[in-house]
């Protein structure tokens, strides 16, 4: 019966205590005027009632009363007739369990009913269906991870239940596959998952935060360059040596992105962030999973009122470090010397007068000394960023939505004669919204909708490249540009300076002369569809997902050509000056139009998937999941038919899993993967795995221990999975040749003079049905510990073999007549490892708390089959058994001493060489330095060693952490061309100006010189330009990788809850952090994290001030 809510306007004022039902009735009579209907009989076994209202409903304390009871009532007109409840004679209820801080569904949760051994277990979307006997009260809500719920029973009760996270047991549900949620005590395979906010640093970029922060992961950053300093990340290192793909699967919100789209994620809007490692977990992906999954599902509404949440930070950005330069007259005196030494006889580029007066420094005019760093860029710039979310929603619906806004800035100087900013600055805008709409008790929908939008501004040719222009330009030929003379005066152009030819290289007129600007976005529209089919089978549940994927990258380059000009020669004590205009018709002060490729593509993605979830007898679980996924990919910027031919791929995977008593677990999983690349007889392949897990501290016999050792797990797991991304992507169709019917440098000519042309064919590949898949073999052997419900540790040995690797064939006889080398799927590789993360995990009766976290990655890697020509006497150039990401050379012993010695060594067969070049060793012994003297030198030169290890304390409003990131056994090497002094690169780099390359501090301090004779120096006898026989691979130029960062630290407060409630807030929080503090390393020349990359634009030390608001 409907009644309302202004027929009971009577407030109920009353606080009892344990009293009987009946007594409460009649104080409700009391208070109310309204009359009780009943039977002495109804209410003996009535429970006694402890109410406390005040200025309440009447119909509120009428439900309050009644709760639990196994009697109901009903309002007519002024009496309250109670009834026999039809519910104790037998009762279904219908619910879901959510969890209460992303409002996702939770599977396998446990419903039982309290003081029975009756329970059922959540499906896949977190419903349940279950059979309340007679006199029961409650229901009780169990999963590892979450507090336990308490729920009453009773009528028109809702059974939407919110769970939230237990602190004890955080991390104990794990997303795996296709997104599933399972429980970590369940999951066989080597999964990690890391809470996001770990993931939080002073950047716009996600992928620097990776280093060191997840077991298993090999990550490192070459650049700092704004837009273009994504980290390198592999999981479990590389096991591949061919060309294809050797990065992880990145999957976003289930669909498959670009390592570029994962950096532009914000932190604040992920929900959740798992590694899939071992083929166990990654098996359902099939073809796509050999390398490894990083899977990350963004965040949802959750019922209740909108939640506002607003961050803002400003940082500042500077370089870590600086590589250290001669000043100009070193390098005038040295550049003397290198001509002197190498060259006697030649005429010295430097007069003495020259290097006088500029070594005086009071003609800056006529004697120019530039530090063309210092012009060219600031010490540091400042950053800015923004992020908005709103969630919030009901029973039917709920919502999440974001966005943000980032601006980085570069360290380029602008010149304001200019009417445009060549410096680096991208702004970057992300919106989001997730919405979850249940269209019925059984059927939820999800749209998703996802952009983000980068409009980026900078110099023509990046940022690297202008740093290395300001290290290859001369530092005393001319000035960066000049004041007007006398008969310039009028001109509206910089007058930018240059030799007297104007043939040098200026990075200022390179800085200056034009910008690019270039607008790249990315957006995704999902569809998704969640049935529960309970009403067909009990367990059962379908699934469906749609998403479209749009890209689109425009770069637009405009520019003018440069006026050049020339300080025409003064006499001495003059104080006038005239310049001389170099190219007066050849320099332009427009801004012309430079057209650039632009890049549009569009990705379909469908996904289907049938699940199945049961208890049996209380103690043993089953679940199933079938998987049908297609996906298509079209490319516009593609210029060949074969490529531009929409790319598609389609698989079906399953998984199955059982456990029993929370003891004995066992998975198996399969994918079965069509590719387009191979013959009919290939296309498709089967890749199962299978893993078992023991819970040994669930056994009874483990009972007396629990205390000390709370979770012993051991798991072990194998399988097969696939990787067709193998080869070029003009290679795409193995099965078929690729033929030029009309390639006119084959083609010849005829005819009267010759006056006929006919095109020849040729032949750029070869049809071969046998090439397919790439096949890893992957193993891996788990333990899980944890010690008095405080310290957690994860330890794995993994092991990989990797056979059909697509190589080019190294031994094709000419005599064969091919025009294209053939490729076969020949090559084999192996790798094993370990990777172990540390917890702790401890609050404190005084307030204080504390998380030390820490972890480790061991990932080695080798060659098992390496087609090469036959070595056999020299074994030592062999790449069986040797790393895969190793390097050969030469082994340098030191300079030689003086002619002498050059004629009795060996002969090195790299050109002209003297007393003070680099004198190497005969590993065979024939008299001949040559590359059959070739040897492996060094680590890889991708790290087999990442850690990282971090502290967080906090005590009531204050917190503080900090985090180190470490990196081991890797080797790099200084390219002794790219440092090569005085050195001119004249080619399409420098616009084919002439160049001197800067000199670098530690060669001025250190190098071999006919004085000193230094045989260990760190520089050879200097030159004018590159010495051939320095050159070469050797271990020379070698150095150590390793270093130890201080990447983060970061000090906060949280305002005090009663001021935040005062200004409208829930939360305000404070904090301020830096980036990339300091850094231990045996290297010191440079940041090592940038390899031999000496002159990238530098990684970046951050400092940066935030605040974060909840509404």
């Amino acid at each position: 019966m409907q009644v309302s809510a202004s027929s009971f306007a009577q407030k109920i004022t009353l606080s009892r205590s344990n009293t009987p039902l009946k007594s409460i009735l009649k104080d409700l009579k009391e208070q109310s005027g309204y009359d009780f209907f009943y039977t002495d009989n109804l209410l003996k076994n009535a429970r006694p009632v402890t109410v406390d209202v005040k200025n309440a409903e009447f119909v509120d304390v009428l439900q309050l009363i009644f709760s639990g009871q196994q009697i109901s009532y009903a309002i007519q007109n002024k009496t309250v007739v109670i009834t026999e409840n039809k519910v104790a004679q037998r009762q279904e209820i219908q619910g879901r369990v959510m969890d209460k801080k992303d409002g996702k569904p939770i599977p396998a949760v446990t419903i039982s009913i309290k003081g029975t051994k009756s329970s059922v277990q959540t499906n896949k979307d977190g419903r349940f269906t279950i059979n309340i006997p007679p006199g029961a009260e409650a229901l009780e809500f169990r999963y590892v991870g979450y507090k336990t719920v308490s729920h009453q029973i009773a009528p028109n009760a809702n059974y939407t239940i919110f769970m939230e996270e237990d602190d004890a047991g955080l991390d104990e549900v794990v997303v795996t596959a296709f997104g599933q949620r399972q429980r970590k005590e369940a999951i066989v395979g080597s999964v990690t998952t890391i809470t996001p906010s770990t993931l939080r640093v002073p950047s716009s970029n996600l992928t620097t935060a990776l280093a060191g922060r997840i077991a298993g992961v090999i990550a490192y950053q070459r650049t700092g360059e704004p837009g273009m300093d994504d980290a390198q990340f592999f999981i479990r290192g590389v096991t591949t040596f061919g060309t294809g793909k050797a990065n992880p699967l990145i999957l976003i919100d289930g669909v498959e992105m670009t390592s570029g789209d994962l950096s532009r994620l914000i932190v604040d809007d992920i929900a959740s962030f798992s590694i899939m490692k071992d083929a166990n977990a990654t098996a359902l992906y099939g073809a796509r999973g050999a390398n490894g999954v990083i899977l990350v599902t963004t965040k949802e509404g959750q019922d209740g009122v909108a939640k506002i949440q607003f961050r803002a930070e400003t940082s500042s950005s500077s370089p870590t470090e600086n590589v250290r330069f001669a000043d100009p007259v070193t390098f005038m005196k040295l550049q003397n010397e290198g001509v002197r030494t190498r060259m006697p006889g030649t005429r010295l580029p430097n007069n003495e007068a020259d290097i006088y007066y500029t070594e005086l420094g009071k003609d800056p005019m006529r004697y120019p000394a530039i530090d063309w760093q210092d012009v060219l860029l600031d010490k540091m710039t400042i950053n800015q960023r923004y992020n908005l979310n709103v969630s919030g929603g009901g029973k039917v619906a709920r919502y999440y939505i974001a966005a943000s806004n980032a601006l980085d800035n570069g360290i380029i100087k602008m010149d304001k004669r200019q009417n445009f900013n060549n410096n680096i600055k991208i702004n970057k805008y992300s919106l989001r919204s997730n919405v979850n709409v249940n269209l019925t008790s059984t059927t939820e929908a999800i749209v998703r909708l996802s952009g983000t939008f980068d409009n980026y501004n900078g110099p023509l040719d990046g940022g690297t490249s202008l740093y290395n222009k300001a290290v290859l330009a001369n530092p005393v030929k001319f000035l960066p540009f000049y004041a007007p003379d006398a008969g310039s005066i009028y001109t509206n152009h910089i007058l930018f300076g240059n030799n007297e030819n104007g043939e040098y290289l200026n990075p200022y007129a390179e800085m200056m002369k034009g910008y690019k600007s270039q607008d790249r976005s990315s957006m995704y529209v999902q569809f998704g569809l969640k049935q529960n089919l309970d009403f067909l089978v009990k367990g059962l549940g379908f699934r469906g997902m749609y998403n479209v994927n749009r890209f689109a990258d425009l770069s637009v380059s405009r520019r003018y050509n440069p006026f050049f000009y020339a300080l025409t020669p003064l006499l001495m004590g003059a104080t006038d000056y005239k310049l001389n205009a170099l190219n007066p018709n050849a320099g332009t002060d427009f801004l012309d139009y430079i057209p650039s490729d632009r890049v549009v593509t569009n990705t379909m993605y469908l996904e289907t998937a049938l699940d199945y979830n049961t208890v049996i007898k209380e103690k043993s679980t089953v679940s199933a999941m079938l998987v049908f996924t297609s996906r298509e990919n079209k490319d516009g910027s593609y210029n060949d038919l074969q490529s531009s031919l929409p790319q598609r791929n389609a698989g079906l995977a399953g998984r199955l899993t059982y456990g029993y008593d929370n003891r004995y677990f066992a998975e198996a999983n399969f994918g079965y993967n069509g590719s387009e690349r191979f013959a009919k007889r290939e296309r498709w392949g089967f890749f199962p795995s299978a893993g078992v897990g023991w819970v040994v501290s669930n056994e009874k016999f483990w009972q007396p221990l629990k205390n000390v050792v709370s979770k012993l797990k051991l798991k072990a797991t194998y399988g097969l999975v696939g990787n067709d991304a193998i080869g070029e992507t003009v290679d795409r169709f193995y099965y078929l040749s690729n033929v030029n019917m009309a390639n006119s440098a084959r083609g010849f000519t005829f005819g009267e003079n010759f006056g006929y042309n006919v095109p020849g064919i040729s032949i750029s590949r070869y049809s071969d049905p046998f090439i397919t898949w790439e096949v890893s073999r992957k193993g891996n052997f788990g333990l899980e510990l944890n010690l008095k419900n405080s310290v957690n540790i994860q330890v794995d040995y993994f092991t990989e073999q990797r056979s059909k690797i697509l190589q080019t064939r190294s031994d094709i006889p000419s005599t064969m007549g091919l025009q294209a080398t053939p490729k076969s799927n020949i090559g084999k590789a192996k790798g094993s490892g370990v990777d172990f993360s540390f917890d702790y995990n401890k609050t404190f009766s005084s307030g204080l708390w504390a998380i030390i976290r820490g972890n480790f990655t061991y990932a080695s890697s080798r060659f098992e089959l390496y087609e090469e020509p036959d070595y056999a006497t020299t074994p030592w150039r062999v790449h069986a058994n040797q790393k895969i990401s190793q390097r050969w050379g030469y082994i340098a012993e030191r300079y030689f001493l003086d002619d002498e010695e050059i004629k009795s060594s060996p002969v090195q067969t790299f050109g002209e060489y003297k007393p003070g070049d680099l004198k190497y060793k005969d590993i065979n012994k024939d008299g001949r330095v040559d590359e059959s003297d070739m040897v492996p030198i060094g680590y890889p030169t991708t790290p087999e060693i990442i850690y990282g290890f971090g502290m967080s304390l906090g005590y009531k409003n204050f917190d503080i952490n900090c985090f180190f990131q470490g990196s081991a056994l890797s080797s790099f090497w200084i390219s002794p061309n790219a440092i090569a002094p005085f050195a001119n690169v004249n080619n399409a780099s420098t616009n084919n100006m002439n160049t001197n390359r800067a000199l670098l501090q530690v060669i001025a301090d250190s190098h071999w010189s006919e004085d000193t004779r230094d045989l260990f120096a760190f520089y050879p006898r200097l030159s004018p330009e590159n010495v051939s026989n320095n050159s070469v691979s050797s271990t020379w130029w070698m150095r150590n990788g390793a270093f130890l960062r201080l990447k983060t630290v970061e000090v906060g407060y949280n305002i005090s809850k009663d001021f935040a409630k005062k200004v409208h807030l829930k939360n305000i929080r404070l904090y301020g952090s830096g980036n990339n503090l300091l850094q231990i390393r045996s290297f010191k020349l440079w940041d090592p994290e940038q390899a031999g990359n000496a002159f990238n634009y530098p990684i970046q030390r951050v400092f940066n001030f935030g605040v974060n608001l909840e509404f």
